[in-house]
């Protein structure tokens, strides 16, 4: 999950619906420590906390720059869809999770529409066009551009405008995000302002929080960006686990539980997890035993887990657990329960 969008050199945006009025009020005028230039931190941050967000598709145009615009057509994994809105991508999630060790493709029938961080939309007719368009919002990343989308700011906001002598000229009052984007990227040199605190903002672990100053601002995109990396983190390591446990034979190398490793008790069991999320669980000893069929499953939010789910009365169902990923690698996976810490298991590759 990425959480950068692009600055595209279309041109900015016009301001709309937005309210402007001569006012005292909130602020002794000439005085006001809190005004910020257009070349200020604070405008950086509510210009890019203002970027549209186009992270919602990732998994169908690996671009968080770009929204995509419907109704459109492509071909995921050889099936042509039409997707008519966003409920759509439930229908290719369908697609693409039907097996986990398989490489997922998406071809557009071009052209297609995006609207782009800035709000522009703009007609993309081949293949080459995207790419180059992935290849912008790359360039945003490296170059400190990216957009903040952790940070929803709730509307309306007021912005107290001041001339470079610091008194104030009015205030105006923005009521979505793209009314802020045109705000911060239409400033000119010799215009200040400053936000009229306080404003409420949610986060997106989906907690909503106050904020009274420009640092608080600051700090709040500070921490929701160390949250999104953490998630990102973890997707990452859920992923590369996912990878190495599909298609493979393990077998249960230690089970800890209240201090006791019961590992010898599934030493003739071996446990294959196949690429339709199954666990296929084989008496190597004794065939007659036949086989024992459980699930699994890799998610993540800022830790990585496997889910592992046997029926109760089986002799592996004491295995059924959520499980935590504490280490791995290509032969071992080592595990942590989720609400109980001492209990730990380990899978070794066969």
């Amino acid at each position: 999950m990425k959480t950068i969008k692009i600055i595209t050199a279309a041109a900015s945006i016009a301001i709309l619906g937005f309210t402007s009025c001569q006012s005292d009020d909130n602020t002794e005028i000439g005085t006001n420590p809190n005004a910020n230039y257009s070349t200020s931190t604070t405008a950086s941050n509510y210009e890019r906390a203002a970027m549209n967000d186009g992270s919602d598709d990732d998994f169908l145009d690996g671009n968080a720059c770009t929204e995509l615009l419907f109704p459109l057509t492509a071909t995921v994994n050889n099936q042509q869809i039409t997707l008519l809105s966003s409920l759509d991508f439930s229908s290719v999630i369908n697609i693409m999770s039907e097996f986990n060790d398989d490489s997922d493709s998406v071809t557009f029938n071009f052209p297609i529409r995006v609207r782009t961080s800035n709000y522009t939309e703009v007609t993309v007719n081949n293949q080459s066009e995207l790419d180059a368009l992935n290849q912008e919002c790359e360039n945003a990343e490296a170059q400190g551009k990216d957009a903040i989308s952790c940070v929803d700011i709730n509307f309306p906001v007021t912005m107290l405008t001041y001339d470079i002598s610091l008194e104030q000229t009015g205030s105006v009052v923005l009521q979505s995000e793209q009314q802020l984007y045109s705000y911060m990227t239409g400033l000119e040199s010799d215009e200040l302002f400053a936000v009229n605190y306080p404003i409420s903002a949610t986060l997106s672990n989906g907690t909503e929080i106050q904020i009274t100053s420009d640092a608080e601002f600051q700090n709040a995109i500070s921490e929701c960006m160390q949250y999104e990396d953490e998630k990102e983190d973890a997707a990452n390591t859920a992923a590369e686990v996912e990878a190495v446990l599909s298609g493979t034979k393990f077998k249960v190398e230690t089970f800890i539980n209240d201090g006791v490793d019961t590992a010898n008790d599934y030493a003739e069991w071996s446990l294959e997890f196949t690429n339709d999320l199954k666990i296929v669980a084989t008496n190597v000893v004794n065939s007659a035993l036949g086989e024992i069929e459980g699930t699994y499953s890799v998610s993540s939010e800022t830790e990585a887990f496997v889910n592992v789910n046997f029926a109760s009365n089986t002799a592996l169902s004491a295995l059924g657990n959520n499980w935590v990923i504490s280490t791995y690698s290509t032969t071992l996976i080592t595990l942590q329960s989720k609400t109980d810490a001492s209990v730990t298991l380990a899978f070794k590759k066969l």
